[in-house]
């Protein structure tokens, strides 16, 4: 079983076992449940411990800023410390101040690691339009005249983007981020250079496939190097730098590409994108550092037993499987996300809609403004930058207000717990979606605006791109708002929850286009984005469901449906590592005595263990079912 979630930070105040407010529907003014409530809840969570114990499920709901702690009614809650003590082959870290802990390092390595990742996020998106405004001539080199493929060559690369994830996900959590981005930089420089050299349209093709895949590492994992260096407090600002890339990227590459077809051709493009990540790649193998806690901690374990000689040394978040077994969690977490976790589909959907609309505007940009307003074939590539300066403003506002509303908010928050006298619950991940609404509503002006503007050319041509600004500013916080959600919810699993969306955002991206070009010829720029508008606005409500309907949308998944692929069961983690305060779940063997019933519970779906924070009526127990963070992932 993958290990649970280790960066979590402890909040002041006591953790209770199960809900410390009056039940759903009970007219009882007490903050404490009945005696009765409390032992259906302990039944339920000595349930939910086996689960955990066995590895029958698989973690699709995300996990929060609080430890769950049992506690043990007579004694008391068990610390970890307690445990430590009766198990010195424990390895962690060495207090909370260790400096091989990431979250401890040196601000300029922070700054270092953010800015390579960064920039690789930066140029693989960029080499997926770069040579968008040299098709045409492709075209005829090649001796095709079909405006599909035409498209198809284009999106093909985000195709491999969509495929890229269900690799570099689970093995960045095997082996570690940074191998992971190595290998990925060299296959992504090879096939570029294959681009380059091309013979064919259909080995073309193949080439811009597989360099989508390789270049997808960035995409997947970057956000989870982020959340293994980066405080929740602290991540609104770095995740910013690092989501410009996929929006800037695609932008900025047609305003290069344009000039370089017209003037060397557009093989230049691929040679241009193989310089870069060649030379990126090669920076950052002398500088990128290793950030993700298991891999360290297993290098910290694997050197002690060779200086101690002590094999029975095991790392505090060893999870016990085989690279095989684990890899196929990996596969299946992300492809179970998008397919049973309510909250990761309604992200991934949203998502995909904003980067869907994103390529069917980049694929009118170019025809618009030659036909319309006598651009050429270099300058058209101009009419990109409208949306790009909008994504600008969208990535400062954000990284500067993201943070601050999640700090202020957090500090309401428990300033109202603390009145009423129930436990603090801290930072949630829901705080930062506050923008989303914002971002669907500005999308929608922005689609209306450029539309009929642009169409027929009835206006000067910075009309149309001032509206695809506002476009991109509304995108960007759509995009910022549901990224930085799930980086701050799933926490050391962020790799997997961002491979699910970047495969349906990059599905999208890769067959939304191809209707574009269909569309505005039979509907016109102006009608066809009002069908895209029209779309948009409808999922402005969508948004404010969203944050309104959250702790439903959390909640409403059945475990049951959660088993994780077969094979051989490893030995539960030795601690749970979120902070001093976090308790250990009880073993096996224990949950069996406690519950006779445990194993027809799990077959029933009752569910895993959790962190004690979100609660609801049991249909089945007539108590309270826990969900939350440790789900067996």
């Amino acid at each position: 079983m993958p290990p649970p979630e280790y960066a979590r930070q402890p909040v002041s105040g006591p953790e209770l076992s199960g809900d410390d407010r009056t039940l759903p529907g009970s007219n009882d003014t007490d903050d404490r449940p009945h005696t009765a409530d409390r032992k259906s809840i302990e039944n339920q969570e000595t349930t939910q411990r086996e689960a955990y114990e066995n590895d029958t499920t698989l973690a699709l709901v995300p996990s929060y800023s609080r430890s769950h702690v049992a506690e043990d009614p007579e004694k008391g809650p068990n610390k970890v410390e307690d445990v430590e003590e009766t198990d010195p082959n424990v390895v962690f870290w060495d207090g909370d101040d260790d400096p091989e802990n990431p979250y401890n390092w040196p601000t300029w390595r922070k700054i270092v690691n953010c800015a390579l990742i960064s920039l690789l996020t930066f140029i693989t998106p960029l080499a997926s339009s770069i040579f968008a405004p040299g098709v045409p001539d492709l075209m005829r080199e090649f001796g095709s005249s079909s405006p599909l493929l035409a498209s198809f060559v284009v999106s093909v690369y985000v195709l491999g983007f969509a495929a890229g994830p269900l690799l570099c996900a689970p093995l960045s959590e095997i082996y570690g981020r940074t191998i992971v981005y190595h290998v990925f930089n060299v296959g992504f420089f090879c096939f570029n250079i294959g681009c380059a050299l091309a013979p064919s349209l259909s080995s073309l093709i193949v080439f811009r496939f597989f360099a989508g895949l390789f270049g997808a590492a960035p995409m997947t994992n970057g956000g989870g190097t982020i959340a293994d260096m980066i405080r929740q407090e602290k991540r609104g600002a770095a995740m910013a730098s690092f989501a410009i890339g996929p929006l800037l990227g695609p932008i900025l590459g047609p305003v290069a590409g344009g000039y370089m077809s017209q003037d060397i051709g557009w093989r230049w493009a691929f040679w241009l994108v193989a310089i870069l990540s060649g030379v990126i790649s090669i920076v950052m193998v002398l500088f990128l550092r290793e950030t993700y806690a298991i891999i360290l901690l297993q290098r910290k374990v694997d050197k002690m037993r060779k200086e101690t000689g002590n094999q029975a040394l095991r790392s505090k978040l060893d999870s016990g499987l085989s690279p095989t077994d684990y890899f196929k969690r990996g596969i299946y977490r992300p492809l179970k996300l998008l397919t049973i976790s309510p909250i990761s589909i309604v992200c991934a959907l949203y998502t995909a809609i904003g980067y869907g609309y994103l390529y069917i505007l980049f694929t009118s940009f170019t025809t618009v403004f030659m036909k319309y307003y006598g651009f050429t074939a270099g300058t058209s590539g101009l009419s990109f930058l409208g949306m790009g300066v909008g994504s600008m403003f969208g990535l400062v506002f954000f990284s500067v207000y993201s943070d601050r509303y999640l700090k202020s908010r957090a500090a309401r928050a428990d300033a109202a717990a603390d009145a009423a006298n129930r436990p603090r619950e801290g930072m949630k991940p829901e705080y930062r979606l506050v923008t989303l609404p914002w971002g669907a509503i500005l999308l929608t002006i922005g689609l209306f605006w450029y539309g009929w503007s642009a169409d027929e050319g009835r206006t000067h041509w910075i009309v149309p791109i001032l509206g695809t600004a506002v476009a991109g500013f509304g995108n960007l916080l759509i995009f910022m708002s549901l990224q930085l959600y799930l980086v701050d919810a799933f926490s050391v699993y962020a790799a997997s929850a961002l491979a699910a969306n970047t495969v349906a955002r990059s599905l999208a991206g890769a067959f939304l286009p191809l209707a574009g070009l269909p569309m505005y010829e039979a509907l016109g720029i102006g009608w066809g984005n009002t069908v895209l508008g029209i779309i948009s606005a409808v999922m402005i409500p969508v948004a404010y469901a969203i944050i309104r309907s959250f702790n439903f949308i959390t909640i409403s998944l059945d475990p049951g449906f959660l088993a994780a692929p077969a094979g051989p069961r490893a030995e539960p983690p030795p601690l749970l590592p979120s902070s001093s305060d976090a308790q250990l779940p009880p073993r096996a063997s224990e949950a069996q005595a406690q519950s006779g019933s445990g194993a027809n519970d799990i077959e029933r779906g009752r569910g895993p263990p959790d962190d004690g924070r979100r609660t609801t009526e049991g249909k089945d127990s007539g108590g309270a079912v826990t969900l939350g963070a440790h789900f067996g992932c």
